[in-house]
């Protein structure tokens, strides 16, 4: 296994279902209360130079359940690349700490430090990518289905770094995953010919929703500005008005379809509040799964699970 966790491709097959088998039984650990603590005496830093509250109170609290200290670092603590090079970041925080967890802007942040930490590095999140959130997602997903793979995703709106995980899940789990989106606001052509061309799963980029939901058992979205995008908003609104997740939208897929964001939700933009507050939504067991996919992470890292 890999010393960090920076793409959901950097695991195998088996250790990315073995992690999902880890994390149901650490949830059902902490859902009886049991006097479970793997992290006594440990630490992790958490560097925050995107804000979000379900990453740090995710992370947070489930490390402290798990017998841990987290230490939160905003960009007021350490700005990562700016006021000090990741590496320096890196090396001086394997010297306090157990692990790291990093939720930044730049990838290449993530990766330098991960290349120069001593200690696990997790991903929480790049402008690139989004891995323990679609960890998450398919442990939500293997909860609700009974299986994590052999599933048709339908992802509806911006070609983001939700994408990309997806993508790179893609390499790993046979899943049928096509991304509809406008034109001009594809996912990465690189990533989109890797899964492509690995043969596991079934890609495709479209530009029709309707199209796109047919026989989908998820129908997923996101905002349609990211976090440091939001300047584009009203630009995209013109572009994106087709590509609103509605009711109408959500009847074009599988009877049994679900409905996913990864929160937070622009209510009335990418998603109706029908749809949010509809049976299908499995939006808040997916955010509360969060804390425990980043459990079994975390463990599977540090050599307890």
């Amino acid at each position: 296994m890999e010393k960090d966790f920076l793409h959901i491709d950097d695991w195998t097959r088996d250790e990315i279902l073995s992690s999902l088998d880890l994390a149901v039984e650490v949830k059902r650990k902490l859902k009886n209360r049991e006097a479970y603590k793997p992290f006594k005496d440990h630490s992790l830093a958490m560097i925050f130079a995107k804000p979000s509250a379900r990453t740090r109170v995710s992370f947070e609290t489930g490390f402290y359940r798990l017998g841990g200290h987290a230490i939160y670092l905003n960009p007021a603590d350490i700005d990562v690349g700016n006021r000090e090079p990741a590496k320096d970041v890196a090396r001086v925080l394997s010297g306090y700490n157990d692990l790291i967890m990093a939720r930044l802007f730049d990838h290449a942040h993530i990766l330098e430090l991960a290349r120069y930490a001593t200690v696990p590095v997790i991903n929480g999140l790049t402008d690139y990518n989004h891995p323990c959130q679609i960890m998450a997602d398919i442990l939500t997903l293997k909860e609700h289905f009974g299986r994590a793979d052999n599933l048709k995703i339908a992802y509806v709106g911006d070609g983001n770094n939700i994408v990309h995980s997806w993508l790179r899940l893609a390499m790993r789990l046979p899943l049928h995953f096509v991304c509809a989106c406008p034109l001009n606001y594809p996912p990465d052509q690189a990533t989109f010919e890797r899964a492509k061309q690995a043969g596991v799963s079934t890609v495709e980029i479209v530009h029709d929703p309707l199209s796109a939901v047919k026989d989908a058992d998820v129908v997923y979205t996101d905002v349609w500005a990211s976090m440091g995008k939001k300047h584009e908003l009203e630009e995209r609104k013109r572009h994106f008005k087709r590509f609103t997740v509605t009711s109408e939208l959500m009847a074009a897929a599988k009877p049994t379809a679900v409905f996913m964001h990864c929160l937070p939700a622009q209510r009335g933009l990418e998603v109706s509040d029908a749809v949010m507050e509809s049976p299908a939504a499995i939006i808040f067991p997916q955010a509360e799964n969060r804390m425990h996919m980043q459990n079994a992470i975390m463990l599977k890292l540090a050599g307890k699970g």
